[in-house]
């Protein structure tokens, strides 16, 4: 009696869009995922596939478990042993050292000549450069 009736409006055609323009967010979305997430992660795992591979006997290294020690001999590609106190040994997984800290040198082949590669007299790393600007008796 007091509520007339309500009649439903016609409703508007939809637009015509087409698919690709409920596609395009979708692809934008996973560009930048690709940029920003996937492909650095590729890059870093290839870096640490890198060092893991080029991990040799005096290396100081961290293992998974956050224990540092000093390589003393690559037992296979998947095993290092690694000192981590005197005269204490482990046998790790190569692909569970997570850092390598400090890298030896290469040995020098150079026995001729008598210098070391950093161009010194035999110090190593520049020590003798750094005694002489700093004014130290060498």
């Amino acid at each position: 009696m007091f509520i007339s009736p309500a009649f439903a409006q016609a409703a508007g055609a939809p637009s015509g869009g087409s698919g690709l323009e409920a596609i395009l967010p979708l692809v934008l979305i996973f560009v930048v995922f690709y940029f920003l997430l996937i492909r650095p992660q590729q890059k870093k795992m290839k870096q640490h596939k890198a060092m893991l591979g080029a991990v040799r006997r005096g290396d100081r290294v961290v293992t998974g478990g956050g224990i540092i020690g000093t390589v003393t001999k690559v037992v296979d590609d998947n095993e290092v042993t690694v000192e981590i106190a005197s005269g204490v040994k482990v046998r790790v997984q190569r692909s569970l050292i997570s850092t390598v800290l400090a890298k030896t040198e290469p040995v020098n082949d150079d026995k001729k000549g008598g210098k070391s590669p950093s161009g010194g007299d035999g110090e190593k790393g520049g020590v003798s450069g750094l005694k002489k600007l700093l004014g130290g008796k060498k």
